[in-house]
């Protein structure tokens, strides 16, 4: 069974259309206008049972209004969705046995109670045993390094320490699918790499699936192979990262040591010259090229080392949502210029 079955899945806000100014919010006292913003456009999505995707997008782009479409706490406005066979917004007892949400910005934590207390009551709500729930803290816990923190009140803790609370009390379950919307949100270097190491862990033990919303592209790299990606409620990828940079990052850079000085213009019948320092250079190579290239660069050149590097994936994503404005804005340009001429057509 599919853990994730979305298709063409439209979510439309109907929000209201305010003047500014003392002028513009009486007449909106009296008369009322609305118009439709559409925060998801027909996005269709699976996922397969233990798949790890990243779901990536900037901000308002319509990442966590699909998590919570998922997740059952909105109903699509068309559409259809299924996820472990479950329509998610009618929240059956069995649906929710089975997934969990996470989001960075929003805590289930009690803010002046131990985060064991709060797990205590979670496992009350989902019918765990005492001693199984003992249990599963306590490998919770040590997987997360949490112990010492667990009977201190929340308020007490660091951001880190609240966030792996959070997982914990998220996952005191078991659940087979995880939703997790910014998980490392806020937290240094070391707490970031402590959660990716649990939840690798996690799905390697239990065979969860998950999708995965992150703004530091360290998380995406670290724990998924697949990602999507969606702008303006539209997805504009959904497959391997690593096609991801083949098909938007062409060329790759070459860096080279020499033993002694090269003239620019013998280095350009090799690539792109990027920079000439002395005795270093970087050189732009095009990736179907680069198999050729790299033996005649040490045959033909005094090289001492040579590394070579794909470029950075938050170049290679900024690229893609680059492209995919100046697309939009010709289409708004196309649009607007039928739209004169048959004004003008019209007109005559």
């Amino acid at each position: 069974m599919r853990v994730v079955d979305a298709e063409q899945i439209v979510k439309t806000y109907r929000v209201a259309d305010k003047a500014p100014g003392l002028g513009g919010t009486m007449r909106h006292l009296f008369r009322r206008k609305h118009r439709d913003v559409e925060a998801v456009r027909g996005v269709s999505l699976v996922i397969e049972p233990g798949e790890v995707v990243g779901f990536l997008g900037s901000n308002g782009a319509g990442k966590t209004t699909m998590l919570k479409m998922l997740a059952g706490l909105m109903q699509p406005t068309a559409g259809r969705v299924r996820v472990l066979g479950h329509d998610p917004f009618r929240r059956e007892a069995e649906f929710l046995r089975r997934i969990a949400l996470v989001m960075g910005n929003k805590q289930q934590l009690i803010w002046d109670l131990p985060p064991a207390e709060t797990f205590r009551i979670n496992a009350a709500v989902y019918g765990i045993p005492d001693d199984v729930a003992r249990e599963r803290i306590d490998r919770l816990a040590k997987l997360l390094e949490l112990e010492e923190e667990l009977h201190r009140p929340v308020r007490k803790l660091s951001l880190g320490q609240r966030m792996k609370s959070e997982l914990i009390a998220a996952l005191l379950h078991e659940p087979t699918v995880l939703f997790l919307d910014e998980p490392t949100l806020g937290l240094d270097v070391n707490a970031q790499a402590a959660v990716r190491s649990f939840l690798r862990t996690y799905n390697a033990e239990r065979g969860a699936a998950i999708l995965l919303t992150s703004h530091y592209m360290a998380d995406i790299t670290a724990l998924c192979d697949r990602v999507v990606l969606i702008d303006k409620g539209s997805i504009l990828h959904d497959g391997p990262l690593s096609t991801l940079v083949d098909r938007f990052a062409p060329l790759r850079e070459v860096a080279l040591e020499l033993t002694e000085p090269v003239a620019p213009e013998r280095l350009a019948a090799f690539g792109e010259v990027e920079s000439c320092d002395g005795l270093s250079v970087k050189l732009l190579v095009a990736r179907q090229g680069l198999a050729e290239a790299l033996p005649r660069l040490l045959a033909e050149l005094p090289v001492a080392d040579l590394t070579v590097h794909d470029p950075p994936v938050e170049e290679v994503v900024g690229r893609v949502f680059a492209e995919a404005s100046r697309d939009t804005q010709q289409d708004d340009g196309d649009l607007a210029g039928a739209a004169a001429a048959v004004e003008a057509g019209a007109s005559l």
